[in-house]
């Protein structure tokens, strides 16, 4: 499961929808967090000063480097492990923008249920819509993009849904034009997203609101563990 660059350092910019996704997240983070795929520590940032006991992995080498340096002299394990390595137990879970890149994605869910503690959460951020699926997701990864039923069907009798919305609303729009007028780009480019961040992520905050969180680009799933 290794991570593009290109496409964490563009998104790296995108300081809005970073803290609009940790906004809507914040309230299932306890001390004990395992955060899986943190790639260049950009949603990491958003919490690392106000809990405990924080384990951040990446199995890219030079994503390990990056956050080994980023959050130098920060009270955080840093690794390489896949959620299946860890003997300890955890209070939430975390794969933001992650799942997408793993193709056994049912697995990975039920191997990180059997490390959370009774109580804790699963937090997942994936792409939406598989129509949507285009030379961007294959350049970066992406196994597929996702639905809501994906999640409700997850049979698990240990989870149970705590959350489950679509998000970014504005963003499908801009993401199925883009695959039209821009078929052949694998790689947004830096002013695109900081375009979409300062100008369009303020907009669908709204619009995400207004439609009851129905529709949109993401899918955010939070899974309680009982």
């Amino acid at each position: 499961m290794e991570y593009q660059g290109q496409e964490l350092e563009a998104f790296d910019k995108a300081k809005i929808f970073q803290k609009y996704i940790f906004f809507k997240i914040k309230k299932y983070f306890k001390n004990g967090i395992f955060e899986v795929g943190a790639g260049l520590g950009s949603f990491s940032k958003e919490y690392i000063n106000d809990y405990r006991d924080i384990h951040l992995s990446d199995l890219d080498t030079q994503n390990f480097e990056i956050l080994k340096k980023k959050f130098l002299g920060k009270k955080v394990k840093i690794s390489q492990e896949k959620i299946q390595d860890t003997e300890l137990k955890y209070n939430t879970i975390v794969y933001l923008n992650v799942l997408e890149h793993i193709k056994e994605d049912t697995k990975e869910i039920n191997d990180a249920e059997s490390k959370l503690n009774p109580g804790g959460y699963i937090v997942i951020l994936v792409p939406a819509h598989q129509s949507l699926y285009s030379k961007f997701d294959k350049a970066v990864g992406h196994c597929k993009r996702y639905d809501i039923d994906y999640f409700k069907n997850i049979n698990n009798n240990r989870l149970k849904i705590k959350k489950l919305i679509y998000l970014d609303m504005f963003g499908y729009f801009l993401y199925f034009l883009n695959k039209i007028f821009f078929k052949e780009e694998e790689y947004p480019s830096t002013f695109k997203i900081m375009i979409w961040d300062k100008i369009f992520i303020p907009i669908t905050i709204l619009l995400d609101f207004l439609s009851f969180y129905k529709f949109g680009k993401n899918i955010l799933c939070v899974y309680e563990k009982i």
